[in-house]
């Protein structure tokens, strides 16, 4: 240190003020409320830490300042991890920030997970649901002037204008905010045990801090939501923040936004599916119109006029007629001379003359019978050696011996056209020498 009567130069006097702060002091932890945040085109972040009675300002540089997950608003309450220094420029008194998380997440996280282990074990996140689409009305709690529902409204406006939409307004942070959730269900529970037709209840609210957001983590709130008749979803917070009210429910979304766009169908893309359904039922038509005039055509040249089947049919007929009148004359005429001729001979030949005669031709008959069986025997054998030389010349065997075949089905019936058969039958052909078991693939007439 220099002596009492050698001066210093500010900036002297503001580097030895900020060895002295930073090697006395050190690293610490700070806990108080957020003010004026600051975030240039830097990167860095510039704050002040206030309680009743003194403030202190803070900035984070660009390096540290990208690890901070946690928003950082003014009015939060939080913990800051930095050394205390001096800004030499300007003399400020300050602290160079290097962590900053909510005050109070720790024990409120550890309450969240003690209490969600609990409610699981109980199966209190077993719903599941289905939520009908779109639905009849959809029940909307949230405040009446967060963003929550102007994005609701918007997202339905764009895809299902058609939606009908009830506004319950309730608070959605604070001490207030579960109890009149609790009290809304109840009501609207009551309500549905009257009127049996499919509502939606949807819950939700913007993104915020853990304590923002601890009115959903409310164990009541999230038994309620369990026992409800009508189907839940919750969209509270922003996609990583979950709360026990999430985890009730039948479905959750991520963002309210997300909600929405599940809750209903896309009126444009149904629209888009209606017109290709519609050119779809077009282009078959006309394709069925198209086949069954062809169809129709075919049919038409194969028909043939009535009048001139009656033509042919007559013609068919007279002939036949012709026919069967010149038969029935030629055949009574036969019989009328065999009648003739039969009454002339039983005329002139008595009965006592055809006896004589018959005895005398059988007189005659047993001598020339006596005199030719031994030459009719002699015959007949002859012929019957003839006989049996041509029935070997036609015999089917011999027929089989030049390498034709019979095909018989499996009873025994000889086939005689290939329409007689089907695919997949078998059959057996004999041979000249040995039969042949066969399979029909495909018969063909021709």
């Amino acid at each position: 240190m220099a002596s009492d009567d050698t001066p210093l130069s500010v900036s002297e006097l503001n580097r030895r003020s900020r060895q002295l702060l930073e090697g006395g002091i050190g690293e610490i932890w700070v806990e108080a409320e957020l003010s004026n945040v600051s975030r240039p085109a830097s990167g860095h972040v510039y704050f002040t830490l206030k309680d009743e009675r003194a403030q202190l300002r803070c900035a984070m540089f660009r390096q540290r300042a990208r690890f901070v997950t946690a928003p950082m608003r003014d009015g939060d309450r939080v913990k800051v991890r930095g050394q205390v220094s001096l800004f030499e420029p300007r003399g400020d008194f300050q602290l160079i920030a290097e962590a900053v998380q909510p005050a109070g997440e720790g024990e409120l996280l550890a309450a969240y997970e003690r209490l969600k282990a609990r409610l699981q074990a109980e199966g209190v996140f077993a719903n599941a649901r289905t939520l009908p689409c779109p639905p009849r009305r959809l029940l909307v709690l949230t405040s009446a002037t967060g963003a929550a529902i102007r994005d609701v409204l918007a997202v339905l406006e764009t895809r299902w204008p058609l939606a009908q939409v009830t506004l319950i307004p309730v608070p959605v942070q604070g001490n207030e905010a579960a109890p009149a959730l609790i009290a809304a269900l109840g009501l609207l529970n009551r309500q549905a045990a009257l009127d049996p037709a499919q509502d939606v209840i949807l819950i939700t609210r913007g993104g915020g801090s853990l304590e923002d957001l601890w009115a959903f983590n409310d164990e009541h709130l999230a038994r309620a939501i369990f026992h409800s008749r009508l189907p839940i979803m919750s969209a509270v917070g922003h996609e990583v923040d979950v709360t026990l009210a999430d985890l009730s429910a039948d479905q959750r979304a991520p963002t309210p936004s997300a909600a929405a766009e599940r809750l209903v169908p896309d009126a444009t893309a149904l629209r888009q599916r209606l017109a290709q359904l519609d050119a779809q039922l077009c282009r078959a038509q006309r394709a069925r119109m198209n086949a069954q005039g062809q169809r129709l055509d075919h049919l038409r040249a194969r028909l043939r006029h009535p009048g001139e089947i009656l033509t042919f049919r007559r013609h068919q007929l007279q002939q036949i007629e012709g026919r069967l009148h010149r038969a029935m004359q030629s055949h009574l005429g036969e019989q009328r001379q065999r009648q003739q001729q039969l009454r002339q001979r039983l005329s002139l030949r008595s009965p006592q003359r055809q006896v004589e005669q018959a005895e005398h031709r059988l007189a005659q008959a047993a001598r020339r019978l006596e005199s030719s069986l031994p030459r009719a025997l002699t015959r007949h054998r002859e012929r019957l050696a003839a006989v049996s030389r041509e029935l070997q010349a036609v015999s089917p065997l011999a027929v089989l011996g030049r390498g034709y075949s019979i095909l018989e089905t499996a009873e025994g019936r000889v086939v005689k056209r290939a329409g007689e058969t089907q695919a997949g039958q078998h059959l057996e052909a004999r041979l000249g020498e040995g039969r042949l078991t066969l399979e029909v693939i495909s018969p063909r007439d021709r």
